[in-house]
């Protein structure tokens, strides 16, 4: 996965777009400038951690609900088609019989990419590796961008360096 520069109409970088790569093949194109929401998730993530609502850290996720999602992002065309790969995460919650006569719940987070042909990855990760997997792309994202933070938004639009 690598974030892709979005310009805006006088060459300034304002947001990225995610290219989905496998085996070094482009597998599709997603998430048409959702840097700031990527921002946005790590920050709630890394709160939710903090948070006591589960026993286990690692089954901490922004989400209180049992099975939601957490993002899905589509490629989409100007003539709004798509069909140019998926990239989602949803949470799932998964029961599991311990020897002392219980269930324990844990709550995992399935990430899936579907390239444009309709092939699909999945991964299966705790809270800390979605923590880690996001915030690796918000810093790769903000790197491509020439270190502008992705949690501020522009105040007078595309081509402004003003922000609030």
């Amino acid at each position: 996965m690598t974030p892709v520069v979005c310009t805006d109409s006088v060459g300034m970088p304002y947001e990225v777009t995610l290219a989905l790569h496998r085996d070094g093949s482009p597998y599709g194109s997603v998430g048409e400038r959702c840097g700031w929401f990527l921002a946005r998730l790590a920050r709630g993530v890394d709160e939710a951690r903090r948070s006591g609502d589960w026993p286990d850290p690692e089954d901490r996720f922004p989400d209180d609900e049992p099975d939601s999602e957490l993002f899905c992002f589509r490629y989409r065309s100007r003539s709004g088609r798509m069909g140019g790969g998926e990239l989602r995460c949803h949470l799932r919650t998964i029961p599991i019989w311990v020897p002392a006569g219980e269930w324990r719940l844990t709550r995992r987070a399935y990430v899936e990419a579907w390239g444009s042909q309709g092939a699909g990855l999945r991964a299966v990760l705790t809270s800390s590796e979605l923590a880690d997997f996001v915030h690796g792309l918000v810093e790769e994202a903000e790197r491509c961008l020439g270190g502008r933070d992705l949690t501020r938004n522009p105040i007078e639009g595309a081509g402004s360096r003003h922000s609030r």
